[in-house]
């Protein structure tokens, strides 16, 4: 069973959501560490990681056979959660279902997109 560890390197409080759980369904077995960062940092990271020049809500990489690394800008995701129709938690959420997802080798796709709404409404459901 994989761990999942969680960082903070932003000044805000973060609401509660359920990471460990979406790990548990997406990805069990690997060791997933999500870092919260500025605008500032995930800019930067996604200049030196993509060679991209804007701020990512998201950015995901294996750092090892089992181990991943989800990059979660928590400012970026509060600005676009209701273009997702979503509420800033669950946006918080499925953004890391996504970056699960792509440590699990899957690409953007139709497939894809129904995969991490379907995982959101199970945790999502489990809440009610």
């Amino acid at each position: 069973m994989g761990t999942l560890s969680t960082t903070n390197r932003t000044r805000q409080t973060l609401p509660r959501v359920a990471f460990s759980r979406a790990h548990s369904l997406a990805l069990p077995s690997y060791d997933v560490s999500l870092v919260f960062v500025t605008e500032r940092e995930a800019k930067k990271l996604n200049v030196s990681l993509r060679k991209k020049t804007y701020v990512p809500n998201v950015l995901s990489y294996l750092a090892g056979e089992k181990h991943g690394e989800i990059i979660i800008c928590p400012a970026e995701a509060k600005r676009q959660a209701a273009s997702f129709s979503l509420s800033y938690p669950d946006f918080l959420l499925f953004l890391f279902i996504n970056g699960l997802l792509h440590l699990k080798g899957r690409r953007h796709s139709s497939i894809m997109e129904r995969e991490e709404r379907e995982l959101l409404a199970r945790i999502v459901s489990r809440r009610t």
